[in-house]
């Protein structure tokens, strides 16, 4: 099953975006840290060209920290770019964000010389957490569903910096169909746009393939069995998740991935900067994404 998710309101936050981008020294790109490229919109880089940019790897807490690391180092080889692993709701993490804007931007940020800084991400990778958290106060919309911001706002700091917020962006066309499963593991995808048996059975077989052993304490079968169908078939047995005569693999597959997105199986990254992404008729795509039990 293909996953296609392109909420509405998408377009006008691309020409907010484009429009805003004009006036603003500094982006500020907020992205998953254990999907660091898969949750970063291709177009954004397209659209702020030379702009210094500050990527933000929220949710490090539930990342594997060597591979963060890995990005890291990965963004940070790009003129122009910091990158800051956080955890969005930790004021001291966050509170670095404001030093880096400085240090990008140095003869603004004082008295008379506002520093204007953009955020900016696809929906829930924890954006409108970090402005609240930045504020000292509830000003941007929190919730655990996607596309949550819906309207631009700016909001004043301290140190003479002022945030433009704007609507999660998520590119229309989700060619690149491995990137669409990491993204619907992450939560980054409403529900209603793909299949939880499928994408269970595409994240338990990733996680037999790097993180294993995470799998071994809860589901001892993961240390011999390779297949993520039966490993899934397991899952709703011992979860109760049950149908007349067999097990519901979809209420399965939904309690398997809540389970991994709240760290129960320990911290994990679903890419590192040297795994390939594959799109729509690109070479050797079927190849890739069977490689990973799709």
């Amino acid at each position: 099953m293909a996953i296609e998710w392109y909420p509405g309101h998408m377009t006008r936050a691309k020409r907010e975006i484009s429009e805003a981008l004009a006036i603003v020294d500094v982006v500020i790109e907020v992205v998953d840290a254990r999907l660091p490229r898969s949750s970063s919109n291709p177009l954004l880089q397209k659209l702020r060209g030379v702009k210094p940019c500050i990527k933000i790897l929220n949710k490090q807490d539930l990342a594997d920290p060597w591979v963060t690391k890995e990005w890291v180092q990965h963004f940070e080889a790009e003129k122009g770019v910091l990158a800051l692993p956080i955890e969005a709701k930790n004021i001291r993490e966050a509170g670095q964000i404001l030093r880096l804007c400085q240090q990008l931007i140095p003869h603004k940020g004082k008295a008379g010389r506002t520093l204007r800084a953009m955020v900016v991400g696809i929906p829930n990778v924890g954006k409108s957490t970090l402005i609240n958290t930045l504020a000292g106060k509830k000003i941007a919309r929190v919730g655990d569903k996607p596309a949550i911001t819906t309207c631009k706002q700016q909001i004043k700091l301290a140190n003479h910096i002022v945030l433009d917020d704007t609507p999660g962006l998520l590119w229309p066309d989700l060619r690149d169909q491995l990137g669409a499963f990491r993204l619907a593991t992450s939560g980054a995808i409403g529900a209603n746009a793909f299949d939880s048996k499928d994408v269970a059975h595409f994240a338990i077989s990733f996680m037999l393939e790097r993180y294993r052993d995470a799998l071994v304490s809860s589901y001892p079968l993961a240390a011999q069995e390779s297949d993520p169908a039966i490993l899934l078939t397991e899952i709703g047995r011992r979860h109760g998740c049950l149908l007349s005569g067999g097990i519901d693999l979809t209420r399965a597959g939904e309690f398997f991935l809540r389970a991994l997105r709240a760290g129960k199986y320990g911290r994990f990254s679903l890419e590192r900067p040297g795994d390939a992404l594959f799109v729509e008729g690109d070479e050797g795509e079927d190849e890739a994404i069977d490689s990973v039990g799709l």
